[in-house]
């Protein structure tokens, strides 16, 4: 094997994947997005398929291996290490597999369509990552365009064409460097480049210019639409992980009520937990928790509360068990619940596949329960003054990296987006930050405000320009961690008009996404 062959391409993978890993957290290099794929994507303009595959694959598992790293934190939580490190190798293979995927097919673009090919990589790239947020249950973790969320303005096309047309316009600006060093490796093969010179210069200089279209064109207008102030209290209590061998027992009366002394004089409207936050008063349903919901609202001068926690229904005879948020909202001497239960359930985690058919797998659940599914819902909050009514649509854990269920909650009349999420098994590491970013791009997508909650973190606010305002430490940062409380004031309108993804969803994209396949496959590939 002559190895000089090989180390082009290994540094090209190489390089894409410490690009990649140093946009996203911990790091938060924005800039390094804008070039991150050039290597990958010359490598696939100059080798053949097979070859592209390959290296994508070995680019795209150093990415996935180095900004998942955060998977191993959950044995310092006793979750058992030879799993954990089987489920963080298997992942960083599974998210790979999708880069060799498009690799092999952007090759192929540019083996059958030559300069065309310039047009299947931003559409082949967004189908791509649509894939990988449903195909096997789906992973919709760190999109391209999620490494956007430092630069709000930046992430204004998601409202027409969602996260993936930000993916997209990344690749074309990625597509543009890949087509220099393309040159670069011409003129030191000496060889002739194809075409005029000013069909050369048409290559990036139209694909800039196509980017700065679209994204002047997605600039939001004005909102002259009326709004009304929600005072809203986000708790962070950061309650030890439920696996944390020997944890520290805290009273959770004491904990709760400590972090919204400061939120009781601001009288809010809603006071936000986080996920399983009502676990240990027992279910949302039960005497107990409906006991403790009525002490804090009380505390709080009659606040609606929404918590997450375990929901039971008899159905056909049986029980299932949800996990779900519920809203406790005062009426009289009682308080009343609504519940909305999580819709995309975390596989192994939540549930064994196939254990509803096969019960006794449901022995396997860390969590001691087979979950059940639920349904999109929006949940009405009572406001203070002027005697309105807002409906939010409660997100629960990883809801949020889904564009699709955001926008299902804004298709129901959602006026504002509740995520609640746990992420304490992964304490001690940058997690609950990669999380964080994932819900910046749900308000811009939907046009709608959200209100996030994290037991350890990250909590706050994010407009629906996608600008956060985080709980944060002594230094500016998120607060990750360690308890806190954050009072926010959320303008709501009234009557929020609908972006243009959340009326046509994500089928624009499946259309030329299913277009550019049937090109890929009906046509002989050049050899």
């Amino acid at each position: 094997m002559n190895i000089k062959r090989h180390i082009p391409v290994v540094g090209a993978a190489a390089l894409s994947a410490a690009l990649l890993v140093a946009a996203y957290p911990p790091f938060g290099e924005t800039a390094s997005i804008a070039v991150a794929l050039a290597p990958l994507l010359a490598v696939a303009r100059l080798a053949s398929p097979k070859k592209a595959a390959w290296t994508w694959f070995g680019g795209g598992f150093a990415f996935w291996f180095a900004t998942l790293a955060w998977m191993p934190a959950i044995c310092k939580n006793d979750g058992p290490w030879p799993l954990v490190v089987l489920g963080w190798l298997g992942l960083a293979a599974l998210c790979a597999g999708y880069f060799a995927l498009f690799g092999w097919m952007a090759a192929r673009a540019w083996r059958r369509f030559g300069r065309w090919g310039l047009v299947f990589e931003p559409i082949l790239w967004s189908g791509v990552e649509w894939l990988r947020g449903w195909l096997f249950t789906g992973f919709a973790w760190n999109y391209l365009g999620t490494a956007l969320v430092p630069i709000p303005d930046f992430l204004a096309p998601a409202r027409v064409g969602g996260v993936y047309l930000v993916s997209a316009l990344v690749v074309v600006v990625n597509g543009v460097f890949a087509t220099l060093a393309c040159r670069v490796v011409a003129q030191m093969r000496r060889e002739v480049p194809e075409g005029r010179r000013w069909i050369r210069s048409l290559e990036t200089a139209v694909p800039l210019a196509a980017v700065l279209l679209v994204a002047w064109a997605t600039r939001p207008s004005p909102d002259v639409t009326q709004s009304v102030p929600v005072r809203v209290a986000l708790v962070q209590r950061n309650a030890p992980c439920v696996f944390r061998a020997g944890r520290e027992r805290q009273n959770p009366v004491e904990a709760f009520g400590r972090l919204q002394e400061a939120a009781a004089a601001a009288r809010p409207d809603l006071v936000v937990w986080g996920e399983s936050a009502m676990s240990e008063f027992g279910r949302l349903a039960s005497d107990r928790a409906r006991s403790a919901a009525k002490y804090f609202s009380h505390q709080t001068g009659g606040a609606a509360l929404l918590a997450g926690g375990d929901y039971d229904e008899q159905t056909n005879g049986a029980v299932r068990v949800y996990n779900c948020a519920g809203l406790y909202v005062p009426s009289g001497d009682n308080m009343t619940l609504q519940v909305c239960a999580k819709q995309h359930l975390v596989p192994f985690g939540e549930y064994i596949p196939f254990d509803k058919w096969i019960p006794v797998l449901q022995r396997l659940s860390p969590i001691g329960v087979s979950l059940h599914p639920g349904e999109a819902k929006v949940l009405e909050v009572p406001v203070r003054d002027g005697g309105n009514v807002v409906k939010v649509a409660p997100l629960v854990c990883f809801e949020d990296t889904l564009p699709s269920l955001a926008r299902r909650g804004a298709q129901l009349g959602a006026q504002a987006i509740v995520l609640i999420t746990n992420d304490s098994w992964f304490s001690g590491s940058w997690e609950a930050e990669q999380h964080a970013w994932q819900s910046v791009s749900r308000a811009v997508e939907t046009g709608l405000p959200v209100v996030r909650v994290g037991n350890s973190g990250v909590t706050g606010v994010i407009e629906a320009s996608g600008r956060a305002r985080w709980l944060t430490d002594g230094a500016g940062r998120p607060l990750v961690d360690a308890p806190g409380c954050q009072l926010e004031t959320v303008l709501v309108r009234t009557a929020p008009r609908p972006t243009p993804y959340v009326r046509f969803g994500d089928w624009p994209l499946l259309v030329l996404f299913a277009a550019s396949l049937v090109g890929l496959f009906m046509v002989k590939c050049r050899t």
